[in-house]
């Protein structure tokens, strides 16, 4: 009687003895190159969802995958275990933050253990723990020596829904990035991080993440905005005032034929002190500082403008030009003032437009005459026309010269500019990392000495939601003495924002038990940096730039050698149903407790792989899921039938002849060694290294019954049973490990080598695939043949030739036609 595919027996059988063994303790070996898959970490929300679910998976196949090619890999795990859910859940459940947070760790540990991941747990992380965040408050004092930590009054991001201050990159559209409510300016004290010290070197070492996706980092360099350009004085006449503005077009400064200031601007209200209609023209001021907050891009709002009465003169032409104040201009970029030039700024040309103001052309193309009155704004480089002394100049050559005569008229000087502002790291929330300073009438503010530290959130607290910090109520907290004169003293109540903990975790899981350092320097340097990074694109700005930053003040503190962490990026795309991203608000979610339950650990990794290439989204339909169970079923029931085989003395594979070694068997064993394992190392295309192997197993079932004739037959049978179960077990270990087992061997999966192939046999068959670009042909490149169909579209939208053609222009569709030709359909 056939023995039936028990998954929920053969999966907690493995799992508890790759526990009890400790198979995937990781320890550092300088004998052996070292491999560090990191997913980034979870917050214990109480659940696993889907989503982590797909990016654990990810981590693990390629961590498997390393360790049988003999790497020595670092999979670490741990908790993002601070922040508001945790008080939220505390005021709506009367449940304690810790109690809460552990709880939902202890859970969600149980969850991914299940799942089968390869984690060395021995190297658990938990922010939310005293032993944890005494670093983040060792760090911090370290930055406050080194002026890099620094405290100000500034106007916040203030969430009136989850009470607490958010950084510039946690609003979203003017709404909270957490609970989406409409975020407020508010003037406070808080606690800053001196990022800008390091905006140079966040851009440059982008040359070192040649392997991120190019999406990833444009959302950085635009949010550190590096800006070359030059500071021009425009003075006020009759006034000891001056304006100074940036510009990286000081080429085009012959056309400013206005000014304008942000409302926020110091002189807005000063320029209308003795208008006639001052009244009127403050009320406008105040109204747009209300309604134009700097997290409105400059042209999503509908331009306004006063006219100040005012004044000033274009240093260059000697010309008197009007002032206004606009609300298109944004103080946080530049000095909150532009010299407006509307025949090279299109923002600007709206506003002249509409306001009836001069437009003169200074710019045009090269060979081209000056137009009469434009009809858009010309923003390339060109000829400098209507300049002085400066025209019939390329731009780029005005450019230089132009600055560098500011300079030495002493109106103006080249400067780089920087969009990307402080990290303000204050929350007026209790779970959350006490910000280690004291304020002291006497000495002001003084850090918390190092041998007192951790300082630790106090557990008597009441949580209300109330406005303010609810660690202002605790009165035994607050209270202390001053380190230094020994008098009453008060505590700082304010936290840090989370991303300071996830800023530095993955420097912990190289040695978590370490007591005198964050981290040890010697392990830091034998693990880091992380050769492969999974996770959001949510997080391309918000965390990767912090953790990038960290690294370098790390690197600049003595405590590791590397400047880049992360140099390898993946950022797998969402899991979604029924047509939006899974969650509970939505009521879309599927649990994958009850897929386990229903299916098994091993059917959930295949499939929520097999769907899609990890970058793309991820589409769930039950039907899928069903159908990585049934290959399992099959692919146990065939190696239940040729068991003996492996019972059998087996022949040396060199006596087997030429006649086997040319057979389609052979071949496609070797063919699919070699795709499977590019598509796992080279190409994180795990949908297709899992298709090969399912076409593989096919092509086992259908030539077993001929290849159990003879000897030679057999032991190419067993070859590539024992070869399957090898390029399998990386997605779906637990069966694997029981058939490893089953045919004889005494070896953990992760412990045998990962199957090699010959050169000669494992080339595919390459064809030539023609790109055509709306029945046009542009360009042709050779693929193998029968690749992924979106493999297919992928080479030919990343041809040069085809991008250049294509541009932004918007796909209509894109035709494939199987190993002949892509049409794309304009």
């Amino acid at each position: 009687m056939k023995e039936e595919y028990n998954f929920q027996k053969i999966e907690k059988k493995w799992q508890k003895i790759w526990e009890e063994k400790e198979v995937f303790l990781s320890r550092e070996d300088p004998q052996k190159s070292k491999y560090y898959c990191l997913e980034m970490y979870p917050y214990p929300s109480g659940a696993i969802h889907m989503g982590q679910v797909r990016n654990y998976t990810i981590g693990d196949v390629i961590s498997r995958y390393k360790m049988m090619k003999g790497f020595n890999v670092i999979h670490p795990i741990g908790w993002d275990a601070l922040g508001l859910p945790a008080e939220n859940a505390a005021i709506t459940q009367g449940v304690h933050p810790q109690e809460w947070t552990l709880r939902n760790i202890a859970h969600m540990r149980s969850q991914l253990k299940r799942i089968g991941f390869s984690y060395d747990w021995s190297r658990e992380v938990n922010t939310c723990l005293p032993e944890y965040y005494k670093w983040n408050q060792w760090i911090f004092l370290k930055m406050l020596e080194r002026n890099l930590a620094y405290r100000k009054k500034s106007k916040v991001n203030w969430c009136p829904q989850c009470q607490t201050v958010l950084a510039n990159e946690q609003v979203i559209g003017e709404r909270c990035w957490r609970c989406e409510s409409l975020v407020k300016l508010k003037e406070m004290e808080q606690w800053f991080l001196k990022i800008t010290d390091y905006a140079e070197e966040l851009i440059s070492g982008h040359d070192l993440l040649e392997k991120w996706p190019e999406h990833v980092l444009l959302m950085q360099k635009n949010w550190i905005g590096k800006s070359t350009g030059a500071y021009i004085t425009f003075p006020i006449p009759d006034t000891p005032l001056s304006i100074d503005v940036f510009t990286t077009r000081i080429d085009t400064i012959y056309g400013a034929t206005f000014l304008a200031l942000s409302p926020e601007h110091p002189l807005s209200k000063e320029l209308i002190a003795d208008s006639r209609q001052r009244g009127k023209l403050q009320k406008w001021i105040d109204k747009n500082i209300e309604n134009l907050r700097f997290r409105k891009e400059p042209g999503e709002v509908e331009k306004e403008g006063i006219d100040t009465g005012k004044k000033a003169i274009n240093p260059f032409s000697g010309e008197a030009i009007p002032v206004w104040i606009s609300n298109y201009v944004l103080m946080e970029y530049g000095t909150g003032a532009i010299m407006a030039v509307p025949a090279h700024d299109q923002r600007d040309f709206e506003f002249a437009k509409k306001y009836s103001l001069p437009i003169k052309v200074v710019i045009v193309p090269e060979g081209e005459s000056p137009p009469g009155e434009p009809e858009e704004s010309f923003e390339d480089y060109g000829v400098v026309v209507n300049s002085g002394p400066f025209s019939e100049k390329p731009s780029l050559e005005a450019i230089e010269e132009m600055g560098q005569h500011a300079q030495e008229k002493r109106f103006g000087r080249k400067s780089i500019l920087y969009r990307i502002r402080d990290w303000g790291i204050s929350r007026q929330r209790y779970w959350g990392t006490p910000i280690p300073v004291i304020h002291c009438q006497n000495c002001g503010i003084v850090g918390v000495p190092y041998e007192a530290l951790p300082v630790v959130l106090p557990l008597d607290v009441e949580l209300k939601g109330e406005e303010g910090s609810p660690l202002e109520k605790v009165e035994s907290f607050v209270k202390t003495t001053c380190p230094k004169c020994k008098g009453d003293a008060r505590r700082e109540t304010d936290t840090m924002d989370t991303f300071f903990d996830s800023s530095w975790y993955f420097f912990r899981y190289t040695s978590p038990s370490e007591e005198n350092l964050p981290f040890s320097p010697q392990a830091a340097d034998y693990w880091l940096p992380v050769d492969l990074y999974i996770g959001g694109v949510e997080h391309a700005i918000l965390h990767l730039i912090y953790a990038r930053f960290f690294c370098k003040y790390f690197r600049d503190f003595g405590l590791t050698l590397i400047d880049e962490p992360f140099p390898r990026l993946l950022a797998q795309g969402m899991v979604v149903k029924d047509g939006a991203k899974m969650s509970k608000s939505k009521g879309n979610v599927v649990d994958p407790d009850d897929i386990v339950e229903k299916y098994g650990a091993d059917s959930l990794r295949l499939f929520i792989l097999f769907a899609s290439p990890p970058e793309k989204e991820f589409i769930w339909n039950d039907e899928g899921i069903d159908g990585g169970y049934r290959f399992l079923n099959r692919l146990w029931a065939t190696m239940q039938e040729n068991l003996d085989l492996f019972k059998q003395k087996c022949s040396p594979r060199e006596e087997t002849g030429i006649e086997e070694k040319a057979s389609k068997l052979r071949i496609k064993m070797h063919q699919t060694i070699r795709k499977v394992s590019d598509d796992i190392d080279k190409r994180y295309h795990l949908n297709t290294a899992i298709s090969s192997i399912m076409e593989f197993y096919n092509l086992i079932k259908k030539e077993k019954e001929m290849l159990s004739q003879s000897v030679r037959g057999k032991n190419l049978l067993r070859e590539s049973l024992e070869s399957l179960v090898l390029l399998l077990s990386p997605f779906a270990p637990h069966l694997c490990e029981e058939l490893w087992e089953r045919m004889g061997h005494k070896t953990f999966l992760i412990h045998s080598p990962w199957p090699s192939f010959d050169p000669d046999l494992g080339t595919e068959e390459k064809v030539t695939i023609v790109v055509q670009v709306s029945g046009k042909l542009r360009d042709k490149f050779e693929a193998e043949r029968d690749l992924a169909e979106d493999q297919i579209k992928e080479m030919a939208l990343g041809s040069n030739r085809i991008k250049n053609i294509v541009g932004e222009k918007k796909i209509k569709k894109i035709i494939y036609i199987k190993n002949k030709l892509v049409n794309i359909v304009l």
